[in-house]
C-alpha cells in the first residue's frame, strides 16, 4: 500500500497545521476528539434524512452519497443544483445542527484564521471504495464564508486546484480526524476528492465519511 493512503497518523514531527494557500489550511487531527460524537450524530441525523446518491445535471448519478442538516440542505437533480430547506425525500425539514457541531466548527475556522464563521449548515457525505468528487467550485453559499471539511475514516487523497479548472491540482492525503478550512481569497478554489480506495478503517469499516460545514443564508 502506497504510504500516501496508510491508516497509521503522520510522525510526531509533521507540522499540525499546514497552509495550502492565503485562507487556506489543514488542521491534522484536529476533528479526532470528536469523532465518536460526531459520527453518532451522523447515524442519528440519516435515520431522519438518509443518505442518498443524486443525479446531477445531464441525467448522471454522483457516486458519492450524501445527506445534511442545519438551515437548508444541498439537493441536486436533472434541472441542476441549489438549497432547499426541505428534504426532498421525506417532505420534513432538514434535521437541526447540533449546536456542538456548530460551536466546534467556529473554533476550527478561528485556528485557520477566519473570525465571525457562524455555519448554518452541514454536508455529510458517504464514500464506498471507487467514490470520488470531481473538481469544483462551492458557489452555492456565501462567498465571504469559509468552508469547514472534516474527514472521518478511510484516508483519501484531497485534490486542491486554482481558481481556473485546468489549473495544476496538489494532492493532500486527508486521514482520519484531519479538516481542511479554505476562505477569503482560496473560497473559489476548485477542488475534489479523488477515488477512494478499499480499505478498513478501525472505527468506520470500509467508509470515508466528510462534514463540510457551510453558510448559506
Amino acid at each position: 500500500m502506497q504510504q500516501e493512503f496508510m491508516l497509521d497518523p503522520p510522525p510526531a514531527s509533521a507540522p499540525r497545521h499546514e497552509v495550502l494557500d492565503a485562507g487556506a489550511m489543514v488542521l491534522r487531527g484536529h476533528a479526532a476528539p470528536q469523532a465518536q460524537e460526531m459520527l453518532a450524530g451522523v447515524k442519528q441525523i440519516a435515520r431522519l434524512s438518509p443518505f442518498r446518491r443524486m443525479t446531477v445535471a445531464g441525467g448522471g448519478t454522483m457516486s458519492v452519497a450524501m445527506t445534511c442538516c442545519g438551515a437548508a440542505g444541498w439537493c441536486s437533480d436533472a434541472q441542476g443544483h441549489r438549497y432547499e430547506t426541505r428534504d426532498p425525500m421525506t417532505g420534513q425539514p432538514w434535521p437541526a445542527l447540533p449546536p456542538a457541531w456548530r460551536d466546534w466548527a467556529i473554533v476550527a475556522a478561528r485556528l485557520a484564521g477566519h473570525e465571525g464563521f457562524a455555519p448554518d449548515t452541514c454536508l455529510i457525505n458517504g464514500y464506498r471504495p471507487g467514490a470520488r468528487m470531481g473538481l469544483h467550485q462551492d458557489g452555492d453559499e456565501r462567498a465571504d464564508a469559509p468552508v469547514v471539511s472534516v474527514s472521518f475514516g478511510l484516508p483519501a487523497i484531497f485534490q486542491w486546484g486554482g481558481l481556473q479548472r485546468a489549473d495544476p491540482v496538489r494532492r493532500i492525503p486527508l486521514l482520519h480526524g484531519d479538516v481542511v478550512v479554505w476562505g477569503g481569497p482560496s473560497r473559489p478554489v476548485f477542488h475534489g476528492i479523488a477515488p477512494l480506495r478499499a480499505g478498513q478503517h478501525p472505527v468506520t469499516g470500509p467508509c470515508r465519511y466528510n462534514l463540510t460545514f457551510r453558510r448559506v443564508w
